[in-house]
């Protein structure tokens, strides 16, 4: 492994790796199908509703800005504003409940940049959406450069999302690591773009690693364990 002294940068995915955005988005959902449910949408089973909502959040993507519409297009209702708004009310009461770091995430950092490492985020999505997280979980002080595919036009696993932020920290492939959780996009694209890939392995993973090129440098189960892969204790 690299010597402290090779390791300049260490980048970061956001979701599922700096906190627990399954879960967060799970029970978000969860709780505005309730809400809208309380407020008139014509379903009883939160449950039903709930898999009715994944199945649109699946068709448009995360980042549409109708869910909740769709949703009562689905069941064969007009749109109705009373019960849009609960739902998005009640997805924002969960979102800020749940929206924490992983416990030994901030202690991490604090260690990396006390031993002198550039700390960063290449991450997929939307710009304000990302910046809102990082911001709510109070770690946006941390980093040196924040790339968010939205603002550089090219998003993991492509290469160029790599490149543009070691680009902006002057350092080279070598000596930056990347830290994420999807093989296909985090590992991929950083072993793509040269860098030391580590994945954070929450639970045993199921799939296995077909392409060399999505097999990760290293995997650890914390964010804390970087410390000691990287020889920084």
């Amino acid at each position: 492994m690299k010597r402290q002294k090779e390791i300049k940068a260490i980048f970061f995915d956001v979701d599922d790796t700096l906190f627990d955005s399954t879960t967060l988005a799970k029970m978000a959902r969860m709780n505005a199908v309730k809400a809208m449910i309380e407020c008139g949408l014509p379903i009883r089973n939160v449950q039903k509703g709930y898999s009715l909502l994944m199945k649109i959040v699946e068709k448009y993507g995360s980042n549409y800005d109708e869910h909740f519409d769709r949703l009562l297009e689905t069941l064969g209702c007009n749109r109705d504003p009373k019960i849009i708004a609960a739902g998005i009310v009640a997805y924002h009461d969960t979102k800020l409940a749940y929206i924490k770091p992983n416990p030994d995430v901030v202690p991490t950092l604090i260690a990396l940049r006390d031993k002198g490492c550039k700390l960063g985020v290449v991450s997929n999505g939307r710009s304000i959406k990302q910046w809102e997280k990082l911001i709510r979980l109070g770690l946006h002080h941390f980093f040196d450069v924040v790339v968010i595919s939205e603002d550089v036009g090219s998003e993991k696993p492509q290469s160029e999302i790599f490149k543009a932020a070691i680009k902006e920290l002057g350092v080279k492939p070598e000596e930056a690591v990347y830290a994420g959780d999807d093989l296909e996009t985090d590992i991929f694209g950083a072993n793509s773009a040269g860098l030391i890939s580590i994945r954070l392995v929450k639970k045993k993973p199921r799939e296995p690693i077909l392409n060399k090129e999505m097999r990760p440098k290293f995997s650890i189960k914390k964010i804390s364990e970087l410390l000691s892969v990287l020889e920084l204790t």
